[in-house]
């Protein structure tokens, strides 16, 4: 198995290319393929952790891994980072970082208290209109039926019938 000390250890591309028998495109694949990102030194160069390297390994062995949702991976990948800026900085430094996040975030969501009590009263008022159009109609169908109990008579005289008294 691999001790912590190797863990530590990254690994150039060409040294993963060594290791996976396979050219860059094949590692952008297999990257793709088990949800990889790989990691910049200050100078702006790509490496790989030795972990990182065992599971491309493993993607490159089996056949029905599954990518993850392209979503879930940006997440993940957020978060991934987050843990290792905390880890890397003093507790004041990361409750900084932490509020910003969180002011950030309530300023995004601050608008949605409004949003969600607009739907409401929009929904509220929308059904309170469909029922003055059931009782509209309901006004509708009376006054039609009390129209069609007068039949014509002789001399333009009208005569009233008796009116059906189904309700709707």
């Amino acid at each position: 198995m691999i001790n912590e000390g190797m863990l530590d250890k990254v690994l150039s591309p060409q040294d993963l290319r060594k290791i996976l028998n396979a050219d860059n495109m094949e590692i952008v694949r297999l990257c793709r393929k088990a949800s990889i990102v790989p990691k910049k030194d200050e100078n702006g160069k790509t490496y790989f952790s030795m972990e990182e390297a065992r599971l491309l390994k493993q993607a490159k062995e089996s056949k029905s891994l599954m990518p993850k949702s392209s979503s879930q991976v940006v997440v993940n990948t957020l978060l991934s980072s987050l843990q290792k800026m905390e880890d890397n900085m003093t507790s004041s430094i990361t409750e900084s970082i932490t509020d910003s996040i969180t002011k950030v975030l309530d300023e995004r969501l601050e608008g949605m208290d409004e949003v969600v009590v607009e739907l409401i009263r929009c929904k509220t008022e929308n059904e309170n209109l469909k029922n003055k159009v059931n009782e509209l109609n309901k006004e509708n169908y009376r006054l039609k039926n009390t129209l069609n109990s007068y039949k014509p008579f002789a001399f333009g005289l009208y005569v009233k019938k008796q009116e059906d008294d189904i309700l709707l």
